[in-house]
């Protein structure tokens, strides 16, 4: 990689203009838990991109949703193994976003002045779950449809709001194509939006604070 480098930087001169950028202080007692946020990023690249591969073919509709994932399951190019790298790069997301959090709290990096991007991390989780949330519908199979079923009920016992929560998400009070569409929306824009501004804030955050070097 470092071969690589220097050729594209002798090309196009990368590092100068960005040495600010490439070139920080590092801590010195760092280990390979302080990886994992790395990871949970790359894994969230390789949902973005096999996600849009997969919206290729994907029909957000109450009679075509299924066969449309048979079709990339069964018969286009490779859809089997990009639908798989989906499946596996979101469960593995939520983990290591979750090892991250831990890492990050054992370590105390939350403490002041990281309380902000310690938030911003929070919120990255409640998203990352959301997405495997929505994402468990657009199948539209019995699991993902009694799944849902069952998720979006317990949103509703919330007091005074459940109700309408319920409604928001349902798009009326039963699962219906309303519901695929809401969520395909979520999951495909609304949701990549947001974590896009609070990936943004979160290693703006660390550019300007630094790495913490733990305890």
């Amino acid at each position: 990689m470092g071969r690589i480098f220097d050729y594209l930087d002798s090309r196009f001169i990368l590092k100068k203009p960005h040495s600010d950028f490439l070139e920080r202080p590092i801590p010195q007692n760092l280990n390979y838990f302080y990886c994992l946020g790395g990871i949970a990023f790359t894994l969230f690249l390789s949902l973005l991109l096999t996600g849009i591969l997969l919206s290729v073919y994907y029909i957000p509709s109450e009679k075509e949703a299924y066969a449309s994932i048979r079709y990339i399951q069964e018969q286009a190019y490779l859809g089997w193994l990009i639908r798989s790298i989906h499946k596996w790069s979101a469960n593995l997301m939520v983990v290591f976003v979750f090892l991250h959090m831990l890492r990050v709290f054992i370590t105390g990096s939350y403490k002041s002045p990281r309380e902000l991007n310690w938030a911003a991390g929070a919120m990255l989780f409640l998203f990352t779950m959301a997405f495997g949330f929505t994402g468990y519908l657009l199948p539209w199979d019995q699991k993902a449809y009694w799944a849902t079923e069952v998720g979006t009920a317990m949103a509703g016992t919330i007091p005074i709001l459940g109700k309408p929560i319920l409604y928001l998400l349902r798009g009326g009070a039963d699962i219906s194509d309303l519901t695929l569409i809401r969520f395909y929306s979520l999951h495909t824009l609304w949701f990549p939006l947001s974590m896009f501004v609070l990936l943004w804030a979160h290693f703006h955050m660390i550019r300007q604070q630094g790495i913490s070097g733990g305890l």
